[in-house]
């Protein structure tokens, strides 16, 4: 039996609409009605490529059990990330908070003011059901409880915090260029330990401060990670196009689902990477990254779908690995054995028994055997025969917006027409069917139905792929189409007062918190890809409006950028107080840190920026979110008792 998401348009919401959870859109009903009900609401949020909301749904949301739990306690509530990554933002920023960590399928328990008291990620059904259970118990018995739990937690998340406006300066940059530098790993490329993720506009600016500075470090780290990331599994060396992150150091076994905007980004890095060296494999590697998606995830009408799924066949990766001795009946004996000998297929396999082709060792990978391309073409026709991906056909706005930005500059670079015609029918897509009479934009197209207003990530994904677009056919409509979306974002979207973008329309539906973010995670955020929106527009136009603004974003973001834990560091070195003692509470440390001092569980982190606590004897003040207020305030503190009579610990 339906429930009330048959008739969404989301193929998440639809992938639920026959679950015996009595599932719900997010609108303001739900929340009317569980004030009627007295009732708290389930949240559940996630995408349809995403193997672990899979996981759940099957064991939990499909079983009878889990589904008369959640409905007798709650009203529950289904939201695609992707359509609403306004709502997905306010609530991961909670759960942030709760556990340092996040991700996908995000679970919320909401009061019915939409005020989060529990948050969470995955949770194999027997730990759901004790959560459910222990949930609709206090809501009982301590109601007051839970509402206060809430009240706090969105007074935490609510608390404006404005960066201090800085200069951007060269300092800045080598600053952060040496942190890339101290995660760097030498051996795999990437940054960090496993699970590692592409970040392509990291790679890009490495590229260009090493052209800028004339330092060659940053190069031949970008390079490295380019060249490891094409070499592993994360690259789709049958049917073109990345993954989305590895599990592993060495890139070989990746998530597998395949995502637009990684693909994207990532071709507007290797397309990068040609321009700096001129290296054939670059070019060939945007050329099968942006076939792949033309291919692959191109709508009849002009716009470029969501992603494709990791899971077929009920597992993950099951698409993508290969075994020899079905190759041979692909290729032929002496077919297969140069297909396997080149990318590595074993009888063994390298992952559960299969392998996942990869060029790890291959010295010379970037010398292609002759007629390499042909056996590749021919595994890929009898993969696509052999089971299916479920592809999410939504249209974004704003991540065709990079992929507007992707094809106009490789169609410019590789001097390829089909990229920039490719580039054209984007534009005319968001053009004719996300774009509202008055100019506003919206935020997903599918099967015909456009719908939610654009947020910051629409208006300037979107015109940073316009000017793009503009750079590589000198057309005229492209930059005043541009300019109009940038009117918008500073109409609708900026502050004046301090710089920074909203993340939402101030005209828009107001959530729980409308908190600027200038963290760039998978994606650049829309903070920073606004601000490279009106340094163009500047030198475009030369208009005084663009100047104001760009000179107030860039100092905001400055600003926001020095808001790092190597502050505290910094401090630290070049001050002295005999009776400071120093935790840091991070994501990674948060767990041992709670068993050596459990005072610390008590302090939620804030997600994506530091905040520092005075304590003294047992007790903490207010958190201040700069070194210079914890400065001030152990200045007032040593001014009022001796600085040896209670430790001070900021954390």
């Amino acid at each position: 039996m339906s429930n009330r998401l048959s008739t969404e348009r989301s193929p998440y919401l639809l992938q639920h609409a026959e679950n015996p959870v009595d599932w719900r859109p997010w609108g303001p009903e739900v929340f009317a009605e569980a004030k009627r009900m007295d009732k708290p609401v389930f949240l559940s949020i996630g995408y349809s490529t995403c193997h672990w909301c899979h996981v759940m749904a099957h064991e939990s949301f499909e079983d009878e059990t889990a589904a008369q739990a959640i409905n007798a306690a709650f009203l529950p509530v289904k939201v695609d990330r992707e359509e609403r990554p306004d709502v997905d933002a306010v609530y991961m920023e909670a759960c942030l908070a709760m556990n340092g960590s996040g991700g996908w399928p995000l679970t919320v328990l909401l009061t019915p003011e939409q005020k989060p008291f529990w948050a969470g990620t995955y949770l194999p059904k027997p730990q759901l059901l004790h959560l459910i259970h222990e949930a609709a118990r206090l809501w009982r018995e301590d109601q007051a409880g839970l509402l206060a739990a809430g009240e706090a937690l969105t007074a935490q998340l609510r608390r404006k915090t404005e960066n201090r406006p800085d200069v951007p300066s060269r300092e800045l940059v080598q600053q952060a260029t040496s942190q890339f530098a101290q995660s760097f790993d030498g051996q795999w490329g990437g940054f960090g330990p496993a699970p590692k993720f592409p970040t392509p506009h990291n790679l890009i600016f490495l590229l260009r401060y090493a052209r800028l500075s004339g330092n060659g470090r940053p190069r031949e780290m970008a390079l490295h990670t380019l060249d490891a990331m094409y070499r592993g599994g994360l690259f789709d060396h049958v049917g073109g196009g990345f993954s989305r992150y590895s599990t592993d150091e060495r890139w070989l076994v990746p998530h597998f689902e395949k995502m637009l905007y990684d693909n994207v980004l990532l071709a507007l890095a290797y397309t990068e990477a040609f321009q700096h060296t001129r290296r054939a494999l670059y070019e060939q590697v945007v050329r099968r990254t942006l076939d792949y998606v033309l291919r692959e995830l191109s709508g009849l009408q002009g716009g470029l779908y969501c992603g494709q799924d990791a899971d077929s066949d009920g597992a993950e990766g099951t698409y993508y690995m290969l075994v020899s001795d079905e190759l041979a009946q692909v290729l032929g004996s002496s077919g297969a054995e140069r297909f396997c000998n080149w990318y590595g297929i074993t009888q063994a396999g390298n992952f559960e028994g299969k392998s996942i082709p990869n060029l790890l060792n291959q010295a010379r990978f970037d010398q292609e055997p002759e007629g390499m391309s042909a056996l590749r073409e021919r595994v890929y026709t009898y993969r696509l025969g052999r089971t299916v991906l479920h592809r999410d056909d939504k249209v974004l706005t704003a991540w065709n917006g990079l992929a507007l930005a992707a094809l106009a500059k490789a169609g410019l670079i590789l001097d390829e027409p089909r990229y920039l015609d490719a580039a054209r029918r984007t534009a005319d897509f968001l053009t004719e069917k996300l774009t509202a009479p008055d100019g506003r934009l919206l935020a997903r197209w599918r099967d015909g139905d456009a719908a939610y207003p654009g947020k910051l990530d629409d208006y300037a994904f979107y015109a940073y792929g316009l000017l793009e677009l503009y750079s590589a056919t000198f057309d005229p409509v492209y930059l005043a189409r541009s300019t109009e979306l940038a009117d918008h974002l500073l109409e609708f979207f900026f502050d004046w007062e301090h710089g920074g973008f909203y993340p939402y329309a101030l005209d828009g539906e107001q959530l729980l918190t409308r908190t600027k973010e200038a963290y760039d995670g998978a994606m650049p955020s829309g903070n920073s890809v606004a601000a490279l929106v009106l340094s163009r527009l500047v030198r475009l136009t030369g208009e005084t409006r663009w100047r104001k603004a760009a000179d107030l974003q860039l100092s905001w973001l400055a600003g926001a950028a020095r808001e790092t834990p190597d502050e505290l560091q910094a401090f630290l070195r070049e001050t002295s107080h005999p009776g400071l003692t120093v935790l840091v509470k991070t994501s990674k440390s948060a767990g041992k840190l709670a068993a050596l001092a459990p005072f610390t569980k008590d302090y939620l982190l804030p997600g994506r920026r530091a905040q520092y606590y005075l304590c003294r004897g047992g007790a903490c003040a207010q958190p201040v979110d700069s070194i210079s207020e914890l400065e001030a305030l152990l200045c007032r503190t040593n001014e009022s008792e001796r600085p040896w009579q209670n430790e001070s610990h900021p954390v």
